[in-house]
Parts: C-alpha cells; sequence; structure tokens
C-alpha cells in the first residue's frame, strides 16, 4: 500500500455557521465555505505539501443525507497537544467526553469531545 487507506472524511453537521465557528475556535484555522445545491460544505485547510501525511475532509450540510451522530465512525484529529484543543473544546461549547488518556508510550495520548453538532470525535497526540 503506498497511502493512507483514509483519503477523505465528511462531517455531518445540523447548522454550518456554528459548526464553522466551533471548529475555528478549537483547532485555531479558518474554513472555507462552498454550496452545492442543497449540499454545503467546510473544507479543512490542506498542507501545501502534497506528500503531507492525512486525509483531507469537510463538514457538510445536507439533511436529506447527513445526520450528526455520536455513535458512528470515529474520526481522530491530530494533535502537537491535546490540552489546548480539549480546553477550548469547552470554550466554543462543545463537550469533552474522555481527558486526555495515554494509549501507550509508542503511540501516545487520545482524548474524546462532542462537537457543537453532536458528532463525537477524538484527538491524537505523541505528547
Amino acid at each position: 500500500m503506498e497511502a493512507h487507506m483514509v483519503g477523505w472524511f465528511e462531517i455531518p453537521v445540523a447548522d454550518m455557521n456554528r459548526a464553522q465557528q466551533f471548529y475555528e475556535k478549537v483547532f485555531d484555522i479558518k474554513i472555507h465555505i462552498a454550496q452545492f445545491g442543497e449540499t454545503v460544505m467546510g473544507w479543512f485547510p490542506m498542507p501545501k505539501d502534497p506528500q503531507a501525511r492525512g486525509a483531507g475532509g469537510s463538514l457538510i450540510y445536507n439533511p436529506a443525507h447527513y445526520n450528526p451522530s455520536d455513535n458512528g465512525t470515529l474520526i481522530y484529529f491530530s494533535s502537537a497537544e491535546i490540552t489546548a484543543e480539549l480546553n477550548r473544546v469547552k470554550e466554543a461549547g462543545g463537550t469533552v467526553l474522555q481527558e486526555k488518556t495515554l494509549i501507550s508510550d509508542d503511540i501516545g495520548y487520545m482524548a474524546l469531545f462532542l462537537d457543537s453538532e453532536g458528532n463525537r470525535l477524538a484527538l491524537h497526540s505523541r505528547a
């Protein structure tokens, strides 16, 4: 295999403006919004280096096809150090479900949170 198996992800939202504000605050980023008919997408920033690791993704609004969930697929966001994002999750109106937890010395740490839309997501860091 030459690349990661996951090439793209989409996080369902019920309110694009609220979700955009939440993710921009938590990750200190800007999300670009685009509309395609009844579907609205908010793209997470992509690295300029085409060899960068990881998958790109977006927020997505289309209530006929996407619904936020706290018990479906779990997406892990990479972090340099989880504590900063967890603090911003709380400030942005999300809920921390599991504080920073050591997985193992080789793998690093993880944490779980609910976003502003009710999606369960995770953070991962080596430190």
